[in-house]
């Protein structure tokens, strides 16, 4: 089921990264914004060799507005050090550009995105796209994967492999590699392996 789009759902038809974050600022195309700080749109090199998307923006993210902040980026920022790769050459961004969550006292806890609110931030991860032409799409997360390639992508059977981008997205980028999302390996139960595993998968992009 696609969500209904609301005034403001669509970006303006520019390759202009700051006009589309300011237009995104005022996206309303979902109901996600109305329980939200910020909307938190990419960030980076405006013409990156790697775009890195993640799911969505977390706690400390929307606060601040800007895109792995939390701990889970200073997770990412480590293993991009450890694989060779510097952060600032990176564009940063997720699939859903305002933070779902329930409370939980006064704590606000991660909600992962309807497929609905996925799809209805489609056109703002297209446009990004379109400005940044990356060589390669480094996918962090299932959600961030089905975004691009549909819900029935699983990761666990492509992660790490090069992957060509669906019709829909070919003349966007040239290839894309799924690994976790680096929030998954804070969560592992063997954080020590986990990372390493995930620092693998950045060597090989």
């Amino acid at each position: 089921m696609v969500a209904r789009q609301e005034p403001g759902a669509e970006p303006p038809d520019t390759t202009s990264l700051d006009k589309l974050r300011r237009a995104a600022s005022e996206c309303r195309g979902c109901g996600l914004y109305r329980d939200a700080t910020a909307t938190v749109f990419g960030v980076g090199a405006k013409r990156a060799d790697i775009f890195a998307l993640g799911e969505q923006p977390g706690d400390q993210e929307d606060r601040r507005g800007e895109p792995f902040v939390g701990p889970a980026g200073k997770l990412l920022d480590k293993a991009l050090g450890d694989a060779g790769l510097d952060r600032d050459s990176l564009y940063l961004t997720n699939a859903v550009k305002h933070f779902k969550f329930k409370l939980r006292g006064k704590r606000r806890i991660h909600e992962k995105p309807a497929r609905s609110e996925v799809v209805a931030c489609r056109p703002w991860l297209v446009a990004e796209l379109q400005a940044v032409q990356p060589r390669l799409v480094l996918l962090l997360g299932a959600t961030a994967a089905q975004s691009v390639y549909g819900s029935s992508f699983r990761l666990t059977q492509h992660r790490g492999e090069p992957l060509d981008p669906p019709e829909e997205f070919a003349e966007l980028f040239a290839s894309a590699v799924a690994t976790v999302h680096p929030s998954a390996v804070l969560r592992a139960p063997d954080r020590d392996t986990a990372y390493d595993e995930f620092v693998a998968d950045l060597r090989g992009l």
